[in-house]
């Protein structure tokens, strides 16, 4: 049985949402794997990345499969301390994040 979300999706993805946000989306396998990711919350986010829950939005299209969430980047892009200017390398972390006990 897949372990990870990354093994459950056909594609997780990061990109920039302007300077000052990074966008995550899951491209779930078909309905039963969405059912899965659906455990990704505000809180699950915010732990993962370490920012406020609060600036977190998760917006959910059960019709595509998809999960997708928008959070403030750590640093704005291109800045001093920048190290991923495209934003390309943030779904890492989200697609090794085991699932929770009970969507196995």
């Amino acid at each position: 049985m897949p372990d990870t979300v990354g093994d459950v999706a056909l594609e997780v993805r990061s990109k920039n949402a302007g300077p000052f946000w990074v966008t995550l989306e899951v491209f779930a396998r078909d309905a039963a794997a969405y059912a899965r990711v659906t455990f990704l919350d505000e809180r699950v986010i915010a732990g993962l990345y370490g920012v406020d829950e609060e600036s977190v939005q998760v917006f959910r299209i059960p019709e595509l499969n998809v999960v997708k969430v928008s959070f403030p980047r750590p640093v704005v892009q291109g800045g001093l301390f920048d190290r991923d200017i495209h934003a390309g390398q943030h779904h890492v972390p989200l697609a090794l994040l085991p699932l929770p006990a009970e969507s196995l």
